[in-house]
């Protein structure tokens, strides 16, 4: 096991570096002067320079690279060309709601999508089945800012259960969770039903009834922990998929996350905090793949002897 991880963990440095220089490069690839692109063409010649001289654009290209690594490494990500705050700072306030946001979601996903899937497994082409797949359709189609407004005008205006907006408490998170999280449950109910239902075919299963086990403890035993693989992939990449559509549910419940930073700095092209928020977010996405195929071989030993 000791192998596999260290093994693992030399697969990220190359994809690491990747990541590094690409958001290295993005200010680079602003068409045009990116300086006067920040000054949105209302600064001096002498705010210009003075810009560029603090983000270090007068210096050759691969001493800037130098320069944004060791800056990056030692937790600097420069300073807000909007409110001249260190950047790290900013991500650091907003990122724990990010984060709890994403995770609420991501367990509204896991736990809809997996009950759904088994029970369509379970009764297949039944009633529940048709009703779960229909369910699951509809939570993959549905723009996921439309669902979140509907969620509102029935919950926070009409039922008045939940607040419309804000993160002062416990019941503020539930409607973004679920809004954020029905398109992941969607995706991993539509997986787990195909897994499950393969599993459920093989020999070991006709054989585990032929003993005369129980239909429940075959499925728990056999059935879903072999049928758990491909979810665990898919649930990795939901995992990037929530932080992205973070940007726009963060906006419509008004969230103090990592996505409502992210607008505001597009909206004033704060490009040093648009490139440490591409940097949090990559390094997020590569811990959490790291931990998925860690449970990969967790749950199937023969990953890790492989």
């Amino acid at each position: 096991m000791q192998r596999y991880i260290a093994q693992r963990l030399l697969q990220l440095a190359p994809v690491l570096l990747s990541v590094s220089i690409l958001v290295f490069l993005m200010i680079h690839l602003v068409p045009g002067d990116p300086v006067q692109v920040m000054l949105q063409d209302y600064g001096s010649s002498e705010q210009a320079a003075t810009l560029r001289h603090a983000l270090g654009l007068d210096r050759p290209l691969v001493v800037q690279y130098g320069s944004f690594v060791w800056r990056v490494l030692h937790a600097d990500l420069g300073r807000s060309i909007r409110t001249g705050r260190p950047v790290a700072s900013e991500i650091g306030l907003r990122l724990p709601y990010t984060l709890r946001l994403t995770a609420a979601s991501m367990a509204v996903a896991i736990a809809l999508g997996l009950a759904l899937g088994t029970v369509a497994a379970m009764r297949h082409r039944g009633l529940l089945d048709y009703a779960a797949m229909v369910a699951a359709l509809a939570g993959i189609s549905l723009p996921s800012f439309w669902f979140g407004l509907v969620l509102i005008l029935i919950f926070s205006y009409h039922l008045r259960w939940f607040p419309p907006a804000g993160a002062d408490s416990a019941a503020s998170l539930i409607l973004p969770a679920i809004t954020l999280g029905a398109s992941a449950a969607s995706i991993i109910a539509r997986l787990s039903r195909s897994s499950l239902l393969e599993v459920l075919r093989h020999e070991f299963i006709r054989t585990a009834r032929a003993k005369g086990l129980g239909e429940l403890r075959i499925l728990y035993r056999h059935g879903l922990r072999n049928a758990l693989i491909p979810v665990l992939s898919i649930v990795g990449l939901q995992f990037a998929g929530l932080l992205g559509g973070a940007v726009i549910i963060e906006s419509v419940f008004g969230w103090p996350g990592l996505g409502r930073l992210a607008v505001d700095a597009i909206f004033n092209r704060d490009i040093p905090t648009i490139q440490g928020i591409v940097l949090v977010a990559a390094a997020i996405f590569v811990a959490v793949n790291l931990c998925v195929d860690l449970l990969y071989a967790l749950v199937d030993p023969r990953i890790r002897f492989q």
